[in-house]
């Protein structure tokens, strides 16, 4: 999903390709992976990108990281793990249902409301920010919905976290066919209690690629960055 997302060129990169190198690696045994060490590798080797873990969750210091990453530019996406609840949405089930998303610049905003004055957007950015103030200089109002500020061309603010009341991010998960706007600060929560496989499935006498320390120690409070390869990292 990430790698159909990240550029056109990589949409010949089929499921196949993947779990075979998965499977080859030894990151998988049956399509599983719990491990986000391992889902970077993975991505560098399948799509050909530089991909960086960011541990210690999605909140506080990260929360800018993590939205300054996907605001940068050009075929940036953010992987992580999160509980999925029956509509997709992240919940907190412990890690029992556990899914990948992605949240990709690459994505076009409908519409949705913020509990701010202003909400702030960029269409190729896939952040919303909600917030108090906006910056005359980096954004300009939308002609038929006023209390949507659009990025222009000239710029973004300097500081996406900054006087944000509200984050929410555009984001894909291979079991919906849409995307969905999720509150960071939800995705953040789903994704730092994820503490153990489902019961069921640990039981059943399959067998899993589990990393040393198990779920937690592989997925909790660990996100993938994923980057476009520069000449320094060839």
């Amino acid at each position: 999903m990430a790698a159909h997302l990240r550029r056109p060129a990589l949409s010949s990169v089929d499921m196949e390709t993947i779990v075979e190198t998965a499977l080859k690696r030894g990151y998988t045994a049956q399509g599983e992976m719990f491990s986000a060490r391992d889902m970077a590798l993975l991505a560098e080797e399948v799509c050909s990108c530089k991909a960086d873990l960011l541990t210690g969750g999605m909140s506080g210091d990260n929360a800018s990281t993590v939205i300054a990453h996907i605001r940068k530019g050009k075929f940036l996406d953010l992987v992580y793990r999160y509980d999925e609840d029956f509509n997709h949405e992240p919940c907190q089930n412990g890690g029992h249902k556990a899914h990948w998303a992605v949240a990709s610049e690459r994505v076009n905003f409908a519409s949705a409301v913020a509990s701010a004055q202003h909400i702030a957007y960029s269409s190729s950015l896939g952040v919303l920010l909600g917030v108090d103030r906006v910056c005359k200089d980096h954004t300009q109002p939308d002609p038929t919905l006023p209390w949507l500020h659009l990025a222009t061309n000239s710029g973004s603010p300097p500081h996406p976290y900054t006087g944000a009341r509200e984050v929410y991010i555009l984001a894909k998960q291979g079991k919906s066919l849409r995307y969905q706007l999720w509150h960071l600060d939800t995705v953040a929560q789903s994704n730092r209690q994820l503490k153990e496989m489902d019961p069921k499935r640990s039981s059943d006498g399959t067998r899993y690629v589990l990393p040393e320390g198990g779920v937690e120690a592989g997925l909790a409070g660990q996100v993938v960055l994923l980057h476009t390869k520069t000449r320094a990292d060839t």
